[in-house]
């Protein structure tokens, strides 16, 4: 990595910063100016990958290139002047812009290589002096303001050790903090919400908290009228005590240059206009006056109702930019139109708020064409969606889809790979209100609230060799968000399926009974049943909206059901009817799931996920729940050292297999689950990332189950059944799309007997992969969490 440096270079090799007490080191670094290159095992792949590209690189002949489209493209649009429109040479012109695009590109970053790679990072002074005085303007802007920073550099091989060393000094508090403006409105406005305030007498002096509290301000004037305010009018001044190490603070509201104060501006008039695709239909427009507010349709009508629900400013009242924002984006949530801008005229401190809007196409239709594999046989598949919007005049949206596919896949029965066909369809409406009977007021009173009812029906039909499964759903649910938009609620006020198999093998037959024996309720599955349930969930986003500098996010998911709740209305029995067993279940379900995430840096994150989750049957469903209704652990995004759903439940082991300590064959449902994954994140080169985890966790039965010994809850056993599985991960983020490769082992095992579930040296250097079904490998799209 060394070997072509010049006589008088050096690579950075590794940044330290000693000296700090309580200034944040983690700062600090983000201010280097010079990282060293990401090493694993003392080899950078960033650079090796950047070298083998450079070595294919020609910037002489990109170059050139790029002067040659330039000049072509300069050619073909002079033609395109000379004969006006031509689609065929437009294309071409669009071609050549875009090659030229990735020729500028190449010639400032290199080739793909180079771009995925690192340069090998050479010491160079003049940055390292660049890294000094950025870390003295961190010292001063938060309130060292007496603190210096030098460095010193130690070469040993061609290598350079930087040492930034920090001198903080003494640490200076904020005195007093003082507003001064001769504005008595605005003076009343900043007495009000002083607790809000970010800068208070005490703390230390932090210029980050001064640009914070100048936003605020600004925030809070022009949500209470003063339109024509900005945080440019707002200066501060600090006077420095030396030897009480104090800060006095004083806020300055400047005066406007345009008037002799600043002015609250109110809402004179509210117009909403739906522009019209082109002028052929400018004289097509329906006039219509609600709630104080003048619309203007195009052609087909829209739901003044329904609009004016999502619109929060009102005639006459003061300006608010929040509620200008929150308009716009309820508006634009209803999927009705191309865009939504608002703008603002002014006559004096009178307002006129103008909405203009386009419509969005009526009618979306995608088609899809693909082909699956299962079992190494391609199976082609169609499906198709269209979407109808404002199908009865009162922004509703109608959607469609249907799929259909055949696949190839492994008969349970016996050997061989057979056919099945599958077809999906379903049709929904969605209403942009809440459909409550008898309730008029609803729709202004929850508006704000972007409420959402989605009614739905749909058919499933599976063909498979060993039994052929139809299914009817119907849903009806609810949907809101807060208004700070922190919290998304969802109600399905009715979930119903109707499942009905008019043929099945005996055999297959069978092979259900033989796993209901082993604590696998799949057989009830394939009964004629009637599933329904009620269900509701929130999402808690803890993140401020908007704040894209947070250091941290964190997400909460709490869910709750109760299934076959309207069987609590008739008196339902599992029965018997011309000889065939009905299904029917009733239960109580919940889950809570906890996600946070912390970068320490740009390039390394922390993650962890607790996810925790119990579902009880009771009534008539004997102990037995609908199978989609368990919890299952392992898997690419759960224990990842176990196969999917194979996992548990407690300390039940399934046997073992002759020369093979796991044999996890069937899926292991469960009634609880308890579970944790923490995860090491950090960025190699260019796309690809690296992650070192632990996953934590298992699932159980809440009462006991024969047929799986060891597989029930116990408070004086539980934690000792926690499995634990370990490994790395590679990631390949493209932004658009992650796919990931996890590679995991099991460390401890519940399925064996106490005192040798620890299994994690059963891995060696000669047998990496341990004992056959330690280690798994996870391949999945997305993150796992």
């Amino acid at each position: 990595m060394t070997r072509n440096l010049g006589p008088n270079q050096f690579v950075v090799y590794e940044n330290t910063i000693s000296g700090t007490d309580k200034v944040s080191k983690e700062a600090l670094f983000e201010l280097v100016d010079q990282e060293s290159n990401t090493r694993l095992l003392g080899i950078s792949a960033g650079v090796l990958i950047y070298n083998l590209g450079e070595n294919f690189y020609d910037r002489e002949k990109t170059s050139t290139s790029l002067q040659e489209n330039r000049s072509e493209l300069e050619s073909l649009n002079s033609a395109l002047d000379t004969l006006g429109e031509s689609p065929k040479l437009e294309k071409k012109i669009y071609k050549l812009s875009t090659k030229i695009q990735s020729l500028e590109k190449k010639l400032e970053y290199g080739n793909g290589l180079m771009r995925t790679g690192n340069p090998l990072v050479i010491l160079d002074s003049t940055l390292t002096q660049k890294t000094v005085n950025n870390m003295k303007g961190y010292l001063v802007n938060h309130g060292f303001f007496e603190g210096d920073v030098q460095y010193q550099v130690q070469t040993k091989k061609k290598k350079a050790f930087v040492d930034f060393q920090i001198e903080e000094n003494s640490l200076y508090v904020l005195d007093s903090v003082y507003t001064r403006t001769d504005n008595p409105a605005i003076i009343q406005l900043l007495n009000s919400s002083q607790n809000r305030s970010l800068i208070q007498a005490g703390q230390p002096y932090n210029q980050d908290l001064i640009i914070e509290e100048r936003t605020r301000i600004e925030d809070l004037l022009k949500n209470n009228g003063f339109y024509m305010f900005s945080k440019s009018y707002i200066n501060y001044f600090a006077y420095q005590d030396t030897s009480a190490k104090t800060i006095k603070l004083e806020q300055v509201i400047q005066k406007p240059t345009f008037a002799e104060r600043h002015q609250v501006y109110t809402l004179d008039s509210i117009l909403f206009r739906i522009n019209p695709p082109s002028e052929e239909f400018a004289d097509r427009q329906i006039q219509e006056k609600f709630r104080e507010i003048d619309f203007s349709f195009y052609r087909d009508r829209y739901s003044a109702k329904v609009l004016a629900s999502r619109i929060l400013l009102q005639k006459g009242s003061p300006y608010s930019r929040t509620k200008a924002i929150e308009t716009q984006r309820l508006l634009s949530n209803l999927d009705l139109f191309r865009f939504v801008n608002i703008t603002f005229d002014t006559l004096g401190t009178s307002l006129t708020a103008k909405i203009f809007t386009q419509p969005n196409q009526k009618y979306q239709l995608t088609n899809q064409l693909g082909v699956t594999v299962t079992e190494q046989l391609p199976g082609p598949f169609f499906s198709t969606a269209l979407r109808n919007r404002n199908f009865f005049r009162a922004g509703e949206i109608l959607e469609f889809n249907f799929r259909a596919g055949l696949e190839g896949v492994a008969s349970a029965t016996g050997q061989g790979v057979y056919q099945s066909n599958e077809v999906n369809t379903s049709v929904s409406v969605i209403f942009p209100r809440f459909l409550i009977p008898f309730a008029p007021r609803s729709l202004q009173k929850y508006g704000r609230f972007n409420p959402n009812s989605r009614v739905q029906f749909g058919f499933n039909h599976t063909n498979r060799p060993e039994y052929t499964r139809n299914a009817i759903t119907g849903l009806l649910s609810y949907s809101w968000a807060t208004r700070s938009n922190k919290q998304v609620f969802t109600i399905n006020a009715a979930d119903l399926n109707y499942i009905r198999t008019p043929k099945i093998q005996d055999e297959f037959v069978g092979i259900l009974s033989d796993l209901q024996a082993q604590g696998n309720n799949l057989i009830w599955s394939f009964l004629p049943s009637f599933i329904s349930s009620i269900s509701g969930q929130t999402i808690i986003n803890f993140n401020k909206y908007g704040d894209f500098n947070s250091r941290k996010a964190s997400l909460l998911r709490v869910f709750g059901e109760s299934g076959g709740t309207t069987l609590n209305f008739f008196n339902v029995r599992n029965n018997n009817e011309e000889g065939i067993e009905y299904a029917n279940f009733q239960w109580l379900k919940g889950q809570i799931d906890f996600r946070r995430y912390y970068p320490v840096n740009q390039k390394q994150t922390f993650a962890y996920r607790l996810n925790f989750g119990v579902a009880q049957p009771y009534g008539v469903s004997a102990g037995i729940l609908p199978y989609e209704k368990y919890f299952f652990a392992g898997g690419g995004t759960s224990i990842r050292a176990w196969q999917a759903r194979r996992l548990g439940p407690g300390s039940y082991n399934p046997g073992r297999l002759p020369n093979e300590e796991y044999r996890f064959t069937t899926e292991q449902p469960a009634e609880m689950i308890l579970e944790s994954m923490l995860e090491y994140r950090r960025n190699l080169i260019g796309y690809f990332d690296l992650a070192l985890f632990i996953d934590v966790g298992n699932s159980w039965m809440i009462g006991n189950d024969p047929s799986r010994p060891g597989s029930d809850f116990r408070f004086n056993r539980f934690y000792k059944e926690l499995a634990v599985g370990s490994g790395i991960g590679l990631r390949m983020d493209f932004d658009f799309l992650v796919i990931r490769l996890d590679l995991a082992t099991k460390a401890i095992d519940p399925a064996n007997p106490e005192g040798e579930r620890w299994v994690l040296d059963n891995i060696s250097f000669r047998s990496p992969f341990g004992v056959k079904g330690q280690t798994v490998f996870n391949f999945g799209i997305g993150y796992p969490f």
